[in-house]
């Protein structure tokens, strides 16, 4: 990927005509552009021998079911959901039938296909709505194009119709209709003297609110067409919300039906909706219009499930790709991939629509999988049709893998030696070796401290420095993942004699201890639900203030010294729910209420629960967060926002590296293994036709400024010459710096994290003027290049030719010898300058300027 370096002037004293060739010929591209001399990767035939073996994955687990592979028959007629049950005499059940054909393309084809049954039918089919007709079990059989589906239909013998609840369908009517909308009368101060809550988060004052304020006008039982919520919802008398529903409308009908029985309030008993699915769960569709149908179902607590299509809310994550109409109906447009959104009650679902059009596309061959990360990787990019890019050669691998794995970029005698290897495995050779050095579990620890909020303004600076060693060893002896967890939720004792337990002294309210717990080691942020049910996700109040009682009995008191805190169960105290006041009891996000002795440790039970291998976020998220170090995104991205708005880019990979490492004994290393010797973290950053604006499915590598620690250790290892930071002895890396408190003008204007949150968004990497100002005029470049114990300063004095001090400068600073044409422009460049020395000097700033060296590629 070509990069034209914009020529700035450091000092007047340097010649602007002779940088301009420098930086224009000398480091116009990225090195997996350039250098003849670095050895090109070939695609092995088999993997590395330290790699993982392909996957066991199936090709159901590593695709989507929509997708056509070498098994898949030609042509395909699928039913979903293929089971339907029919409780109740006045339930209906909507079902899509897709054909794929031969190009894995989908089409809904469910209004023209022929339904068939032995005997009497149970159920009447109307363009692919099911409605009962009488008891009993049957299997359908859908046909079309000469395919046939089966679907399976139940109808349970029930003589009373489904009442109507208000809790699962008036509610969801008036979120329907938009009326509990925070524009609307789900504002805190509701609409003309009418509040509904938020998204229905609180029914209770929602029923009252209906059916007792205004003389009971807004709900009319002896005239229920007479109601003000359905005048007004219907445009009748004046509304500030305009018309808000139809009369043919199915939220309509329901509402005047609820209306007409009385307006009753739910039994206590009620069914609770405990799970939403939308079918398909995935589609590839035809571009230019092409049309499908979702069909939402809601489960319930009594096992008993419904069509809530009708009612359920739609909304499309990039309608230039596909829109959605109120009814679930979905249209493409261009190419490309989009998520629809479905919400109902507490709940939200997406299925996942990728769209193509109808040009000509061949993979590559050389594009084979390596391992099971290729496999998913691939499968998406042929549904995509986009072609993965090239590896990139071996200077621009070395580089990259050093950088990422223990933050410093390869030596000298490292680099060379590295592309005079001749090995074919030497690539995943180093990838071992580079997992072994000691500044490995030093990356990790710093990110884990600044998950964990590690400063000393929160802490002190002896509690920074003891946390922060005990991370950086935990790593180093390759602690499980889910082991130091736990013993940072189970900590006891004082913050010194156990570092651990500062974990607890970050914060000290419950909530805020929840929401950090959530974000960090789920990737969960809940802090929406504090106030109101969350408007995207599942979260509710009741679920934040029950998981924040899991902290509500944390104790701390002073030591005999008295800068160290005593963390301990102090076996008392209760979180109140901020709707009701009343105190909650402890439950898992998601799950089941635990059993907890009165004086028990709820900190234990929560650390069994959220390190369990049953839990569906924990290893996701950590495997999540270690991808995204590697790759530039995560799957989920960023990763500590996990939510159904926000969904995987590959759900499956993602639930395999969760797996893998669960079943690896949380073991870091072995993750990192897996994703550096994947050939989908090899490839380049140079683009291809087909791939060009693909920024989500990892078809090429992703161009990225390197962080400020990388960056001011990078500008080290380049020049020789050591950092000084305050507390720490002089060459002490930035990684190493525990206090996010201690001063440094350079990484403070590079985006280092101030640790204040837990939000991986506190981490810039945005390029700002401050940052080209001090690389181009600051001290810390200037400094470097002209110390005599540096790398220049070395060479010079020991009358190293110009030809071998050039070449030992880019492979210093970029990790790759120059070509022809850069060595000759600098040469020439060093020739032409008064002081030879000088025109040196030049080079090496303008290779540490240069975009090569700044970024990651």
């Amino acid at each position: 990927m070509p990069h034209q370096t914009k020529i700035v002037t450091r000092r007047p004293r340097r010649p602007l005509a002779a940088l301009a060739v420098l930086m224009l010929c000398a480091i116009g591209a990225f090195a997996d552009d350039a250098a003849p001399s670095s050895k090109p990767a070939a695609a092995p035939a088999s993997a590395p021998a330290s790699a993982p073996a392909p996957s066991p994955m199936s090709a159901a687990a590593s695709q989507p079911a929509a997708v056509a592979s070498a098994k898949t028959p030609v042509g395909q007629l699928r039913v979903l959901p293929d089971s339907v049950r029919l409780d109740y005499p006045n339930d209906q059940q909507r079902v899509v039938v897709l054909f794929t054909d031969p190009a894995g393309v989908d089409h809904d084809v469910t209004a023209a296909v022929t339904f068939a049954v032995d005997g009497e039918p149970l159920a009447t089919w109307t363009a692919g709505v099911l409605a009962p007709q009488r008891a009993g079990e049957q299997v359908a059989t859908l046909q079309h194009a000469g395919l046939a589906a089966a679907l399976s239909i139940t109808v349970a013998d029930a003589a009373d119709p489904r009442p109507i609840s208000f809790r699962n369908d008036v509610e969801a009517a008036l979120m329907k209709a938009g009326c509990n909308s925070g524009v609307c009368h789900g504002n805190a101060r509701g609409q003309d003297g009418f509040r509904l809550s938020l998204f229905g988060f609180d029914p209770e004052m929602d029923y009252v609110n209906l059916t007792r304020q205004t003389g009971a006008r807004r709900v009319d039982v002896s005239d229920p067409a007479a109601s003000l919520m359905l005048e007004k919802g219907l445009a009748q008398v004046t509304h500030g919300g305009g018309q808000r529903l139809a009369p043919d409308a199915p939220e309509y009908q329901l509402l005047a039906d609820w209306v007409a029985a009385g307006a009753p309030d739910d039994p206590p008993d009620l069914p609770r909706l405990t799970s939403l699915a939308l079918f398909p769960p995935q589609a590839v569709l035809p571009a230019g219009g092409a049309t499908m149908q979702i069909t939402a179902r809601g489960e319930y607590s009594d096992s008993t499930d419904r069509d809530v299509t009708p009612l359920a809310v739609y909304s499309s994550l990039n309608d230039a790709v596909a829109s959605v109409d109120a009814r679930g109906r979905i249209t493409t447009h261009d190419a490309g991939e989009t998520f629809i959104m479905a919400r109902f009650g507490t709940f939200a679902e997406v299925t996942q629509v990728i769209v193509v059009g109808d040009e000509a596309f061949t993979w590559p061959s050389e594009a084979k999988p390596r391992n099971y990360i290729d496999e998913a990787i691939h499968a998406k990019l042929r549904k995509l049709r986009i072609a993965p890019s090239e590896v990139c050669d071996d200077a621009t691998f070395a580089r990259r893998v050093y950088l990422d794995v223990i933050g410093i970029p390869p030596t000298v005698d490292e680099i060379r030696a590295f592309l005079a290897d001749e090995r074919d495995d030497k690539r995943a050779r180093l990838i071992d070796e580079l997992l072994q050095r000691p500044e490995f579990p030093e990356v990790w620890a710093m990110k884990w401290a600044e998950m964990l909020r590690i400063e000393s303004q929160k802490l002190n600076v002896k509690g920074v420095q003891l946390y922060t060693a005990w991370l950086r060893d935990a790593i180093q002896r390759d602690a499980p993942m889910d082991q130091i967890v736990r013993e940072l939720l189970t900590a006891d004792g004082g913050n010194y004699q156990n570092p651990p337990a500062n974990f607890y002294l970050v914060e000290r309210e419950p909530t805020l201890m929840a929401e950090n717990v959530a974000q960090v080691f789920l990737g969960i942020r809940i802090q929406c639900a504090q106030c109101h049910n969350h408007p995207f996700e599942r979260w509710t109040m009741d679920d934040y203030y029950s998981f924040a009682a899991f902290f509500a009995q944390i104790g701390r008191k002073p030591s005999e010294d008295p800068r160290e805190t005593i963390i301990y169960n102090s076996r008392r105290g209760e979180v109140a729910h901020k709707r009701t006041g009343a105190p909650v009891a402890p439950k898992f996000l998601g799950g089941a209420t635990p059993e907890i002795p009165p004086g028990g440790d709820r900190r234990a039970v929560l650390a069994d629960w959220l390190t369990s291998p049953d839990n569906p976020w924990f290893a996701q998220c950590f495997a999540n967060r270690v991808w995204a170090h590697f790759m530039g995104r995560g799957l989920i991205d960023p990763p500590d926002d996990v939510r159904v708005s926000n969904p995987p880019s590959h759900p499956q990979l993602l639930r395999e590296l969760g797996r893998r490492f669960v079943a690896g004994g949380y073991d870091i290393r072995a993750l990192v293994r897996d994703i550096c010797n994947s050939r989908t973290y090899q490839l380049s950053t140079r683009a291809n036709p087909s791939n060009a604006n693909d920024e989500r499915n990892f078809s090429h590598a992703r161009v990225r400024r390197l962080s400020a620690e990388q960056l001011l250790d990078a500008i080290c290892a380049a020049t020789g010459v050591k950092e000084k930071f305050a507390g720490l002895p002089l060459g002490a890396r930035s990684v190493q710096v525990a206090d996010a408190r201690t001063g440094s003008y350079f990484l403070e204007t590079f985006g280092r994290p101030a640790r204040e949150s837990a939000c991986t968004c506190e981490r810039r990497d945005d390029p700002t003027l401050s940052q080209a100002l001090h690389l181009i005029n600051g001290a810390t470049i200037e400094s470097k290049i002209n110390a005599p114990n540096g790398l220049l300063g070395r060479l010079l004095a020991e009358n190293q030719p110009p030809e071998t001090i050039i070449e030992t400068l880019y492979l210093a600073a970029l990790s790759r010898p120059p070509t022809d044409a850069e060595h000759a422009a600098a040469l020439k460049y060093v020739g032409e300058s008064p002081d030879p020395t000088n025109g040196l000097r030049d080079l090496f700033w303008a290779l540490l300027n240069s975009q090569e060296f700044v970024f990651q590629h």
